[in-house]
């Protein structure tokens, strides 16, 4: 089983100045285990806080995950990672690849050094799960806390709790969608709605050369009538726009209208994410524009449908 370590607070000490910051390679952290039922090797891939990530960081994640995958003496992959972007790695981990094997992803909330670390025992949960062979046919999986969830529609719901993540709705998890191009070199941005905001941070986004935006939209996902008008030119543009929510659980609709609903915003040519929410939702626009896909494998994708089957 390989054990690909890439920091985070997993494998963070509290320094002097009172800092925490990824000191521990994987090897390390293994030996905090007790005796696993399994060969375990670590691969020491990167030790970075995972707030640091950029895209193309993450996706070196998923092209050593491929590695491990295409390896036949490996039955197993766990990911160790921080928190903070997890649920962005193990989404496009889960859409560029096969999972013929296991992958679990898991980290801390706690670091290595604290009274209360929990990176040991979330460790050997990953490990469990990535041992057993039926664990591949359900996709890229988080455990965490002792809860364990699909890669798709997860969160991080806590800043402070050990069992940190949730789903944004429950479904059946799905056969893993097919995305395999690569991702750095794609920027999309995320741009924050709220009441009375204008249009100014889309057209900034646009400016810097964005190839897509996701809107962290207001309820099931709405706006006012500027941003509206902001999303019909990007349209026009060529520039993607995916409409989400900050609103973290349950299933969006572009049910309103009044100048600046979520019906408003797809006339304007702007596609609703139906389950994904802005951390995610960046991930699988990024996906699908770096796969060069169709408007309507895109309206298929954000609809929690297979993007595969449209193609």
């Amino acid at each position: 089983m390989a054990v690909i370590a890439t920091g985070g607070t997993i494998a963070s000490k509290r320094g002097t100045n009172g800092a925490s910051t990824p000191t521990l390679t994987g090897e390390d952290l293994l030996a905090l285990l007790p005796q696993a039922d399994a060969h375990l090797r670590p691969v020491d891939l990167m030790s970075k806080d995972s707030a640091s990530l950029t895209l193309s960081d993450m996706q070196r994640v998923s092209d050593a995950v491929k590695l491990e995958l295409n390896d036949a003496d490996v039955e197993g992959i766990v990911v160790l990672h921080g928190t903070d972007a997890m649920e962005e790695t193990a989404l496009l981990v889960h859409l560029q690849l096969k999972t013929q094997k296991p992958v679990i992803f898991t980290g801390a909330q706690f670091t290595a050094d604290h009274p209360d670390a929990d990176g040991p025992a979330n460790l050997l949960a990953a490990i469990r799960l990535a041992a057993d062979p039926a664990n591949a046919e359900r996709g890229v999986l988080v455990t965490f806390g002792g809860r364990t969830l699909p890669a798709w529609g997860l969160f991080k719901h806590s800043s402070d709790e050990a069992d940190a993540f949730r789903s944004a709705r429950s479904f059946p998890s799905a056969e893993s969608p097919h995305l395999p191009a690569p991702v750095d070199g794609i920027r999309v941005d995320i741009v924050a709605i709220y009441p009375g905001c204008d249009a100014a941070h889309i057209r900034a986004s646009v400016e810097a050369g964005a190839h897509g935006i996701v809107l962290a939209a207001l309820g099931s996902g709405n706006a006012n009538p500027a941003i509206v008008e902001a999303v019909r030119h990007c349209t026009q543009r060529g520039v993607c726009i995916v409409i989400s929510s900050r609103v973290p659980v349950g299933l969006l609709t572009a049910g309103y209208g009044g100048g600046g609903g979520g019906h408003d915003l797809a006339e304007a040519g702007a596609v609703h994410s139906q389950t994904l929410r802005p951390a995610q939702a960046r991930i699988l626009l990024s996906s699908l524009i770096a796969s060069q896909s169709s408007a309507e494998t895109m309206v298929r994708a954000f609809s929690d449908q297979n993007p595969a089957d449209a193609e």
